[in-house]
């Protein structure tokens, strides 16, 4: 107890740390857009999902998810007619980290896509889970 006396301010900032991680852990869970790379995987392996890498040409060149569609954010809205074939299957959006693909899943849902998905931590998170990438040009 003296322990938590003298150093308060180590305690309070535990409590905090453990709060934002319980919320952020709970804000997660709600939200069924966000795909590990484990069920990435799956829906790609079960549903035949097409994986839309909206890095720019650069990054995707430095290696992508193999048969994934480059089409930069940038580019998304003019090209979104190019998905339409694909409406009916589920969509995955990549990016470095998963803030661009988060920002090109909102654009596919105004134009009316509904399977459509995030991959959380983006290219970053596929290659620590140990899969593999792609350099081959599409």
């Amino acid at each position: 107890m003296e322990f938590l006396q003298q150093n308060w301010y180590w305690a309070a900032l535990a409590a905090a740390s453990g709060a934002w991680l319980l919320f952020d852990l709970a804000r997660s869970q709600g939200d069924k857009s966000q795909l590990s790379p484990v069920e990435a995987t799956l829906l790609i392996n079960r549903e035949d999902a097409q994986l839309i890498d909206v890095r720019d040409q650069g990054e995707f060149a430095g290696g992508h998810i193999p048969n994934a569609r480059h089409i930069p954010l940038a580019e998304l809205e003019r090209r979104n007619s190019e998905l339409e074939k694909f409406k009916e299957r589920p969509i995955i959006l990549c990016c470095a980290t998963g803030s661009r693909s988060a920002a090109a899943l909102a654009t596919l849902k105004k134009a009316g896509f509904e399977k459509i998905f995030n991959l959380r931590g983006g290219i970053a998170e596929w290659e620590k889970a140990g899969q593999p990438l792609s350099r081959k040009r599409k």
